[in-house]
């Protein structure tokens, strides 16, 4: 799918704050996943068990990519990162910067990955949330603080004798989702999905493109025009 030359010669952001109110305030995961469908990015959604912690939670954001890996004892005798309690977790954490998405994976779904501390150093970083492939727990505390995480679900096993982080601001995989540092990661009620840096100017012109659409479209409906008309004249459904 090719962009228009005169959409693309609109350009309706020049910064990550810009695209990011934009997309708090016009998009959502469907509309977003549906261009990038049409632009053969097929395979760009994580696993429907991650979920935000509450239903209005919503996340923006550039990928800061964490690996974290089970262990089965303490301490190494050949890497150091092992002797260390999380490993390079607290590293990880305190190198989020702002706007940025904590996103983690590597572990069996058998214990936490973020808390309730975890979130409120993230808070002071300016960071925008953080997305984890497995579980978080300190639920309420979580949720009085209002930072967007999403899990599998809540679990109050905790990961420091069980895992530990030992690489970050590296490429990751969930679940076959390619995951690069700088990718944008978008959740809401309905998931998670991740759009290449690479792409995102096309991808996030053609879904306020669609979402202002489907606006138009929505209301012609409400009218009572239907289905099958509305898809012909306006290509939107």
């Amino acid at each position: 799918m090719s962009i228009d030359n005169n959409l693309m010669s609109k350009k309706l952001w020049e910064t990550d704050e810009e695209l990011f109110s934009i997309i708090k305030e016009e998009l959502y995961t469907a509309v977003v996943g549906d261009i990038m469908d049409k632009l053969g990015l097929l395979n760009q959604f994580l696993p429907p068990q991650i979920m935000p912690l509450s239903e209005d939670l919503f996340i923006i954001g550039r990928a800061m990519p964490v690996l974290e890996a089970d262990v089965v004892s303490e301490g190494s005798k050949y890497n150091a990162v092992l002797n260390k309690p999380f490993g390079l977790m607290l590293e990880a954490l305190d190198d989020l910067k702002k706007n940025e998405v904590y996103i983690c994976t590597g572990a069996s779904p058998s214990y936490a990955l973020w808390g309730e501390l975890m979130s409120a150093r993230a808070i002071k970083l300016g960071a925008a949330g953080a997305v984890v492939d497995g579980y978080s727990r300190d639920t309420h505390g979580i949720k009085k603080l209002k930072f967007p995480v999403f899990s599998y679900g809540r679990y109050a096993q905790d990961q420091a004798p069980r895992g530990k982080v030992i690489d970050f601001r590296v490429p990751i995989n969930i679940k076959g989702v390619h995951i690069k540092p700088g990718d944008i990661v978008l959740g809401d009620i309905d998931g998670v999905c991740i759009v290449p840096a690479e792409a995102e100017e096309q991808v996030f012109t053609l879904a306020i493109e669609k979402a202002r659409g489907e606006k138009m479209v929505l209301a012609k409906i409400q009218e009572g025009i239907g289905a099958k008309d509305a898809f012909e004249k306006y290509g939107i459904m």
